[in-house]
C-alpha cells in the first residue's frame, strides 16, 4: 500500500502530529507514506514525466523525516489554499487524477479546512480512496465538534487578552481585541469566556453601537482600575454600519477595508471621548507549537486515518463527536453549516457568552 498525505488552507498548530501519526502508523503496516508539498497547488506542479517537479512538490515520508516535528507548530508538508476546480485554466481534477495514478498513490489522507476538503470530498465522490482530517483554528467545518487547531487558538488567544490587560489597565482605557473568525464566532466566544472579558462580539449578530458602547462605558466606570475589555471577531458586523463583507476573505496585505475592531475603537472614542487600546492578534493565534489538546487530537485523528484505510473504508472525515473519535461521509460538510448556538450559548443582549446548559454536554460545550 501506498499512501499519501498533505495539508491545505491556513496552518495550525497540530498539523505536524498528524502529520508524523498518519507516517507511522501506516510504516508500522509496512506502508510507503508520500508527502505532498503545498496542498493541492503541489499537485498542480507536478508532471509525472518531469522528475524534477515530483521531487520539488513531494518526497517519501519515513520515520527520520517526523523525528520530532510533533513539537513544531505549522506544517512541515508547507500549505496553499488552492481548489484545484477553480484555478486559471478551467477544473484540473483529471490532472490531479492523473498524477495520483502515475505515483501509484492507492489513498490520500488530506488535511484541511472546509475549502479544502471539499475538493477531497469531490475526489471521493469520483471513486479515489479518501480520508479527510479536519482543522481550523475557528473550527467551523460542519460535520465535527473539534477541529484541529481551534485550542491552541483559544489558549494563545487567551493568554494575550490577559497579557494585554495590563497594558489596558495602566491607561485606563477600553480594549478592544479582535480575534479571527470570519463566519464563526466560536474561538472568540470562548476565548472571551475564558478570559472574562467584559463584552464579546461574534460574528452571527451584528453589534448596536448604542447598546454596546453604554455598556462597555459602565463596565469601565465600575472597575476600581477603571478599564473594559472588549473580543470581536473578524466576522462581525456593526448595525446600521457599512461594514459588510467586503475584503475580508482577501489576505490581509490585499484589504483596502478598515478591520472590524479598529472600526469599533474608533467609534468608542468618536462617541464617548474614551481612550482605546485596539489589537488584531491575528496570525499569532495560530502561531508556535501545539498545546496539549491539539497534539493529543492530531494523533488521534491521523492514527483514525489510517485504521479506516487499512479497513477499506475511505470517503470519510475523521471526527470528534460528543467527545468521541468517529467518523463521517467525507461530503457531510457540505451539508450544513457550523456556527455558534446564540440561543443556547450567547446573550445577544449584553454581548455575553452564556452557559444555559452544560449537563450531557461535550467539553467545549458545542
Amino acid at each position: 500500500m501506498r499512501i499519501g498525505i498533505m495539508t491545505g488552507g491556513g496552518d495550525v498548530p497540530g498539523l505536524n502530529p498528524c502529520i508524523r501519526s498518519v507516517t507511522l502508523s501506516a510504516i508500522d503496516l509496512g506502508w510507503e507514506v508520500v508527502g505532498f508539498r503545498r496542498g493541492w497547488a503541489g499537485f498542480l506542479k507536478i508532471d509525472p514525466d518531469e522528475p524534477s517537479t515530483v521531487l520539488g512538490n513531494s518526497y517519501r515520508l519515513d520515520r527520520d523525516a517526523v523525528r520530532g516535528i510533533d513539537k513544531m507548530g505549522g506544517t512541515v508538508l508547507h500549505t496553499s489554499r488552492v481548489d484545484p476546480r477553480t484555478v486559471p485554466g478551467g477544473d484540473q481534477t483529471d490532472h490531479v487524477l492523473a498524477v495520483l495514478k502515475a505515483l501509484k498513490i492507492d489513498a490520500m489522507v488530506t488535511l484541511g479546512g472546509d475549502g479544502t476538503l471539499r475538493f477531497s470530498a469531490h475526489l471521493a465522490s469520483l471513486g479515489f480512496p479518501i480520508v479527510s482530517i479536519p482543522k481550523t483554528m475557528d473550527n467551523d467545518v460542519y460535520g465535527t465538534d473539534y477541529c484541529i487547531g481551534f485550542s491552541t487558538a483559544v489558549s494563545r488567544s487567551v493568554e494575550a487578552i490577559n497579557a494585554l490587560r495590563t497594558t489596558i489597565e495602566s491607561h485606563e482605557r477600553i480594549g478592544v481585541i479582535e480575534l479571527f473568525g470570519r463566519r464563526s464566532g466560536e474561538t472568540a466566544l470562548l476565548s472571551g469566556f475564558l478570559a472574562q472579558v467584559d463584552r464579546t462580539v461574534i460574528a452571527e449578530v451584528p453589534a448596536d453601537l448604542d447598546r454596546l458602547v453604554p455598556l462597555l462605558i459602565e463596565d469601565k466606570r465600575s472597575r476600581p482600575t477603571n478599564y473594559s475589555v472588549c473580543v470581536i471577531s473578524e466576522g462581525a458586523k456593526i448595525s446600521g454600519g457599512d461594514l459588510g463583507e467586503g475584503d475580508i476573505a482577501k489576505p490581509a496585505t490585499q484589504r483596502a477595508d478598515v478591520s472590524v475592531g479598529h472600526v469599533l475603537a474608533r467609534a468608542i472614542e468618536e462617541r464617548t471621548r474614551q481612550g482605546t487600546v485596539v489589537q488584531e492578534l491575528a496570525y499569532l493565534m495560530r502561531a508556535g507549537e501545539p498545546d496539549a489538546m491539539d497534539r493529543m487530537v492530531g494523533f488521534a485523528f491521523g492514527g483514525l486515518a489510517v485504521q479506516l484505510i487499512q479497513s477499506g473504508r475511505t470517503g470519510r472525515m475523521v471526527t470528534l463527536t460528543d467527545g468521541n473519535y468517529s467518523h463521517v461521509p467525507a461530503d457531510t460538510l457540505l451539508h450544513g453549516k457550523k456556527s455558534v448556538d446564540v440561543s443556547g450559548l450567547y446573550d445577544a443582549e449584553n454581548y455575553r457568552a452564556k452557559l444555559m446548559r452544560v449537563e450531557g454536554m461535550p467539553m467545549f460545550l458545542y
